[in-house]
């Protein structure tokens, strides 16, 4: 695969948040097949799920990958893990987290399986998503909405 523009969320509301955001972006430094580009300037913004939570650290990456989509995904799943994310059966989705990767974009590619969905369902409607979206790429239209 020739190489691919690539947008990722990073989050983290868990314990040292700074810390679990710089473990994301050392971690995704050392994968083959990934060169990440420009990062946005982190924002703490609150939480949206159940319960209370702490407030989120948030930024967005821009990166090159010649890795496909599902395999990005799998390495981003990966580095959540080891970054002390759970991702149980038990543990309700939308709950504090030490490190949440999102894949927002992927090119201009659409995919719609059932582990992956690109661009991100919710990209749209997330400040905590689009302002440093923004920061990194002013002009970049969603590839659905064409906004």
């Amino acid at each position: 695969m020739s190489l691919q523009v690539a947008y990722m969320a990073l989050g983290s509301n868990l314990g040292d948040r700074d810390v679990h955001l710089e473990f994301a972006l050392r971690a995704l430094v050392d994968l083959d097949g990934v060169e990440p580009r420009v990062c946005s300037p982190v924002y703490e913004t609150d939480p949206v799920g159940p319960g209370e939570q702490p407030p989120y650290l948030n930024a967005v990456l821009s990166l090159e990958t010649s890795l496909v989509p599902a395999a990005l995904l799998e390495a981003m799943l990966d580095i959540e893990e080891r970054a002390g994310r759970s991702r149980r059966p038990d543990v309700p989705r939308w709950s504090s987290r030490s490190l949440d990767l999102d894949l927002l974009l992927f090119g201009d590619r659409t995919i719609d399986e059932p582990d992956l969905k690109v661009p991100h369902p919710g990209l749209a409607e997330r400040a905590f998503v689009l302002v440093p979206l923004a920061d990194l790429a002013p002009d970049l239209v969603h590839p659905v909405l064409g906004q």
